[in-house]
This record gives structure tokens, sequence and C-alpha cells, in this order.
């Protein structure tokens, strides 16, 4: 209200204004319009996936142990590429990766309680970019 008042007593002309009132009424909108659910992801079944990635799959229902240090840690979901779920929903595990020095960019994402019979697992193999739901 303060800016439409503010507009008449400077003179400015309605087709200002109008221009003016429609860009802050299209911003607006663009912002309601932002899409909040995740897109599908692509599937791959178990035996697809490479034999480091089974393996870590078979580590995650027996309860470890594990290689890695952060293998079990919650994953924060920051790019919402997967599923929206509660904090602590996901946890991330290590898939070796032959021949890197470090942990490399596999991982496996699984969700559920408890994390030995998670309710979905997902694969990346770059490091959160994308992710394939694993089929059982």
């Amino acid at each position: 209200m303060f800016l439409l008042s503010w507009l008449a007593r400077s003179g400015a002309s309605a087709v200002a204004t109008a221009v003016l009132l429609s860009g802050l009424a299209g911003g607006a909108q663009a912002k309601e319009a932002r899409p909040t659910a995740t897109p599908a992801l692509a599937e791959i079944s178990l035996s697809e996936l490479p034999v480091q990635a089974q393996e870590t799959h078979r580590l995650i229902h027996a309860g470890g142990p594990f290689p890695y240090d952060k293998d079990g840690v919650v994953f924060g979901n920051r790019e919402r590429l997967l599923p929206i779920k509660a904090r602590g929903f996901y946890r991330e595990y290590t898939v070796k990766t032959p021949g890197a020095r470090n942990r490399g960019a596999r991982r496996l994402i699984c969700g559920g309680t408890p994390p030995t019979a998670p309710e979905v697992c997902y694969y990346t193999g770059d490091h959160y970019a994308s992710f394939k739901r694993i089929r059982d």
C-alpha cells in the first residue's frame, strides 16, 4: 500500500505503475511455481550393480563391519534428488572403487529403520549427482 500511495504522489504514470506491479506479482508467482516433488528415479537390479556395490549391500544387511569410518553416517539429501524424508532416515555407505586412493565417488544410500533392514537403497556412481533405486 505504501508503494501505491508513493507512486500516486510522485506522479508516476499509470503504465509505469502497472509495469512495476506486474513485476512484483510475477515474482510472487515464480516462487509459488517451484517444484517440491523429487523426479522419478531410474531403477537398477542388485545383480546389475558393480560387485563392490553388491558386497556393500550385503554388509549393510549384516550390520558390518564396514571398511570406512564414515560408513553408516546420516546422509542429508541436500541435493534433494531422493524422496524427501525426515533427517536421519538415509544413511550412506562407501562402495569401494578399484584403484582409488580415497573413498571414491561410489555410494549406497539406504533409508529406513533398522539400518540392517532398509526400506529402500539407492546407488550413485558419481558422488550424489544422480541416483538409481535398487530393486532387490
